[in-house]
């Protein structure tokens, strides 16, 4: 955010020089701070499917799930509507996220994403299959309880068709975290472990970038570069064993 306001000034400044109304431009000898960004730690492919295994039966087995392999953030999870899944093209609109209403105790509202631009996920066949499980249980929990159930239009409620709580999710998270021996890991680590799996399956950047909602490929490429750099060895190791075959 400093930065992005540094630019600009500075092209406003600059554009004072160039108009002569000042010498020199102040923002040239502006210190910007540095981006110190935290370490990822997403689960390997080996962590990944010991947590599947140990969500199975679980309350939020399909939240988890559908998170884990689409990379939406917690809040577009949550506040996941059908009305935004298709499920017979196998996509997922992302347009919005369920917020906590800060001062409230508990009380949430819907609001657009984090950088207020919607995007379209085509899902995995196993991801959509899990959805219509989801579906297909909302519509035995509704017909169970009546009139007692709320039809609130969240793929991700209670049985009673509630929207579930942030807070409840994720002690839920870390309680399989720890089980699984992996407590440092967050809820968000689901996020990073779908695009490190996207990258590592041969998704290009740009695919990645639009399925994660981030505003630039530059900074998926800023955040999951090392992921990148590994891909590299590994390509250089495989056009090492072609040369050797050819030389043979």
């Amino acid at each position: 955010t400093v930065k992005n306001i540094h630019v600009i000034l500075h092209k406003c400044l600059q554009q004072a020089v160039i108009n002569g109304y000042i010498k020199n431009n102040p923002a040239d000898s502006t210190v910007l701070p540095r981006i110190n960004r935290r370490d990822i730690k997403p689960l390997d492919e080996t962590q990944i499917s010991t947590f599947l295994k140990a969500i199975q039966g679980h309350q939020f087995e399909e939240l988890f799930t559908v998170t884990l392999f689409t990379g939406m953030r917690e809040g577009e999870a949550l506040g996941l509507l059908w009305d935004c899944v298709d499920l017979n093209k196998g996509t997922i609109t992302v347009d919005k996220q369920l917020q906590l209403i800060r001062g409230t105790k508990g009380q949430y509202q819907i609001v657009p994403t984090k950088n207020s631009k919607s995007r379209t996920i085509t899902v995995a066949p196993f991801v959509l299959t899990v959805l219509k499980r989801t579906h297909h249980e909302q519509m035995i929990n509704r017909l169970r309880f009546g009139e007692s159930y709320e039809d609130s239009g969240f793929v991700f409620a209670n049985e009673l068709g509630h929207h579930l709580s942030a807070s409840s999710v994720y002690k839920s998270f870390k309680k399989v975290a720890e089980e699984i021996g992996s407590p440092e890991t967050r809820f968000h680590d689901l996020r990073h472990s779908y695009a490190v799996a996207s990258i590592q399956s041969g998704d290009d950047i740009k695919t990645v970038q639009e399925n994660l909602g981030h505003a630039t490929a530059s900074f998926t490429l800023d955040v999951y570069g090392h992921v990148t750099e590994q891909m590299k060895d590994a390509s250089a190791a495989r056009m090492e064993q072609f040369i050797k075959a050819v030389n043979a």
